[in-house]
């Protein structure tokens, strides 16, 4: 059975199929943050594509404890990794309505600013995070928060902090050793390291909240307490924001995949969020079409549905249209139109080509608000 996108930004999804039995656990669960009775919670992501702070290098390293790598190859010191990002990593500890959760953050500035997933702190009343080599825990407040993008800006009363380093994109690689670390099921001491690869790069999942895409996935063991924490590579650079993994179900088996918000995606979520000026992420454009994934095999996503006077309609795209393309980015299913359009602004003008009848035709559109105006 295909799966059905809940609504995104300008997206509306087809009514969904009858429940599925209560012990049935989906396929897409986000690693989120774990409490006192295993509370998991939401998904999403975010940060910064430049180097920022430590730009120390793995070659500038003295050897330290060392593993083999997970693909046989060159061995990953990561002993020296860990000693190097580690002061950057940061508990977060949160209290919602149904307990407490704990989550895993990591430092984007010196000046106290840090970076999580905004679904260890959603709904918080009180967030606490506790700096590596302390034992005490530090008020912190929530500057900006991207429920769409599953990442979230807070900032502490404190300076002289280590900012982490992120590594642009283009230089991770298929089959790249990464460690995950972070405070995994909220075990007591150190935070928990993983070690594993690269396993694919540009995947798109479907979220609570929509859609994720740019992800990087990984064989790195990722568990609940992960959230926010950081997929780091051999030189002690950030590659991602870790947020999801798969789980098996009645219909799925699943094992070693999880999910990170690539920096790059992280870049541009982080700008917006340091320039939110009421603690709301921007709005999102408006497209107006029910989707569904394709059921033959083919690539791209069947649009089922065309609202009336909305700027897929205006632009002249029509129930069973296939999106196989929106600007030059391939279109794999729905998650991609849902991914792509929540990237986009009210205003903004977007390409959509879509294959009809065999044949491949291109509309312009601008997209809108959801109310219209």
């Amino acid at each position: 059975m295909p799966v059905l996108p809940p609504p995104a930004p300008g997206v509306k999804a087809q009514p969904p199929s009858p429940p599925a039995p209560p012990d049935r656990s989906r396929r897409w669960t986000t690693v989120a943050a774990v409490g006192a009775a295993a509370l998991v919670t939401g998904i999403a992501g975010v940060l910064i594509g430049v180097a920022v702070g430590n730009s120390e290098t793995n070659s500038d390293r003295p050897p330290a404890d060392t593993a083999a790598g997970a693909n046989g190859g060159e061995l990953l010191p990561v002993r020296a990794v860990v000693d190097a990002v580690g002061p950057s990593i940061v508990t977060i500890s949160s209290d919602v309505q149904l307990g407490r959760a704990v989550g895993t953050g990591v430092i984007v500035s010196a000046d106290g600013e840090l970076l999580t997933n905004a679904h260890v702190v959603d709904g918080a009343t009180t967030i606490h995070v506790r700096l590596a080599g302390e034992t005490e825990p530090i008020d912190a407040t929530v500057v900006a928060s991207d429920r769409g993008n599953d990442l979230a800006l807070l900032r502490i009363d404190r300076t002289g902090l280590r900012p982490v380093t992120f590594a642009p994109t283009s230089d991770v690689s298929l089959g790249e050793e990464v460690l995950a670390i972070g405070f995994a099921l909220d075990l007591d001491g150190d935070p928990t390291v993983t070690l594993g690869i690269v396993s694919a790069l540009d995947r798109t999942i479907i979220t609570d909240e929509g859609a994720l895409d740019g992800l990087i996935q990984t064989d790195a063991a990722i568990s609940s307490g992960n959230s926010g924490g950081p997929l780091v590579d051999a030189h002690g650079r950030i590659v991602g924001i870790n947020t999801a993994v798969a789980r098996s179900d009645a219909t799925t088996a699943a094992s070693n995949v999880g999910f990170a918000i690539s920096s790059d995606e992280v870049h541009g979520v982080l700008d917006a969020l340091r320039a939110t000026k009421d603690g709301k992420a921007r709005d999102e454009g408006f497209l107006g079409v029910s989707l569904d994934d394709r059921t033959d095999g083919g690539q791209g996503a069947l649009i089922t549905d065309v609202t009336a006077d909305s700027p897929a309609g205006d632009a002249g795209i029509e129930d069973g249209d296939i999106v196989v393309a929106i600007d030059t980015a391939a279109i794999d299913g729905a998650a991609g139109v849902i991914a792509a359009i929540r990237d986009h602004s009210p205003g903004d003008h977007i390409q959509i080509t879509v294959v009809r009848g065999g044949t491949e035709k291109t509309f312009d559109v601008t997209l809108t608000y959801r109310d219209g105006d």
